[in-house]
């Protein structure tokens, strides 16, 4: 059973690489990914009471992405003019979630058996990276909406007020449909 914190590090990270993913400069995305991932490794390591080296997290994240040149290929698309920033980004926003849940779940995977990092075979892990990966996106995709969905309940509470300050809907209302909007959330 995966620690609960751990789960939480991740998530946060996978929420923060997606966000990274979204930068316009074409390979800064990639170095501030990667500084994301290595963030999470330095914090599961600690929640893990094991050992953090930047060139061992620079070493295995490198190893397990070793896909990067299609991370490349998206952040590359993102210096065409107007259309390129568009597809690029939501390309690097997937892959950068996606790749940052497989490399924290290989993470846990070691850790949870007290492997160290820099003790991990990457070729022998690199199938599970795979399917993490494949996971990763879903994962990413539903990060994604729960954020546009919070986004969309604040817009609702929002217009509720106002229809409260015009006088259209009363306070007790206005509470009533609050509460329902933010257990949406």
């Amino acid at each position: 059973m995966t620690n609960p914190q751990a789960k939480r590090i991740i998530e946060n990270h996978v929420v923060w690489a997606m966000g990274g993913g979204l930068m316009p400069i074409p390979l800064l995305d990639i170095v501030a990914v990667t500084a994301i991932q290595m963030d999470m490794l330095r914090q599961l390591t600690e929640l893990y009471d094991m050992d953090f080296d930047a060139e061992m997290g620079k070493s295995f994240v490198s190893a397990l992405t070793g896909s990067t040149f299609a991370k490349f290929g998206s952040s590359l698309i993102k210096g065409i003019p107007v259309v390129g920033s568009v597809i690029g980004g939501i390309s690097m926003m997937v892959l950068s979630g996606a790749s940052t849940y497989a490399v924290g779940q290989i993470a846990i995977d070691m850790l949870e058996r007290e492997i160290a990092l820099s003790d991990v075979d990457i070729d022998s892990v690199r199938g599970a990276y795979d399917e993490a990966f494949e996971e990763g996106k879903g994962v990413a995709s539903r990060l994604k909406r729960r954020a546009e969905d919070s986004g969309d309940v604040f817009t609702k509470i929002s217009k509720l007020g106002e229809l409260r300050d015009k006088g259209y809907i009363s306070d007790e209302e206005f509470e009533t449909h609050k509460q329902k909007l933010l257990e949406r959330i």
